[in-house]
């Protein structure tokens, strides 16, 4: 992105504050992050599944942890014939917890599988296109009341298995947004989804993308300790910012 188109969205984000009595942190818009990120990174193919039940095992499992601890697990899922709603729930819990043991805290995570399986039997008669024929508010508040579904479960759900338009906030977007001058350090999870949602035209592709990229970006470049700033496709926009 050259200097100039640099200069110029700064100079409409200025005006455009000028409306509501804010200047914000950052200056550069944030559909600009996205178009070049996708023209430097490309499409990312996200999420890594071959049903939606099993993009739904994948968003449980990953919590706090790598996505390579994962695909051990989901593999000897697939192996056993589990990765199905009604197979779930009839496995075993012990055996259940053996086969995702590699996924790490895997006897809280067999839990919340089991209470996931027995929520969609209770409230959709285990159907997950009736599940997601609800609408999206609606939905994503009783997936918030499973036992172990937070928000970024439950809109990696919505997004990834249902083709919501819900966008995914996680420790990598935080990350970005952080440094970029976007929000605060004590930013809450809706505060960061909420300023995405409003600054970026919405479409679950586009959703899709995004959140894939900037997990690229904080996994490759934007890390926690010793940042590629300089090597970032960001880099410029943190200059800028600065």
């Amino acid at each position: 992105m050259s200097q100039e188109a640099i200069n110029a969205a700064d100079l409409q984000r200025r005006e455009t504050s000028k409306h509501t009595g804010t200047l914000p942190l950052a200056t550069i818009p944030l559909h600009l992050y996205y178009h070049t990120l996708y023209e430097k990174l490309g499409p990312q193919s996200w999420w890594p599944a071959k049903t939606p039940f099993e993009v739904i095992v994948g968003a449980i499992l990953t919590q706090n942890t790598n996505w390579t601890n994962v695909e051990r697990a989901i593999a000897n899922l697939r192996r056993e014939r589990l990765l199905s709603p009604r197979a779930m729930e009839r496995i075993p819990f012990s055996r259940l917890a053996a086969l995702i043991r590699s996924s790490g805290y895997f006897r809280q995570k067999a839990k919340k599988l089991k209470a996931f399986v027995r929520f969609l039997r209770d409230e959709y008669s285990g159907s997950l296109k009736r599940m997601f024929e609800t609408p999206t508010s609606e939905l994503r508040e009783k997936l918030l009341g499973v036992h172990g579904i937070g928000p970024e479960t439950a809109d990696s759900i919505l997004l990834y298995a249902g083709d919501k338009e819900t966008f995914v906030v996680d420790a990598y977007t935080k990350r970005i947004l952080f440094r970029h001058g976007w929000v605060g350090e004590n930013a809450t999870y809706e505060e960061m989804r909420t300023l995405i949602q409003s600054h970026l035209p919405r479409g679950v592709s586009r959703y899709n993308e995004f959140h894939a990229l900037l997990v690229t970006v904080g996994k490759n470049w934007c890390r926690p300790r010793e940042p590629r700033c300089s090597e970032c496709p960001l880099g410029g926009f943190l200059e800028a910012g600065q």
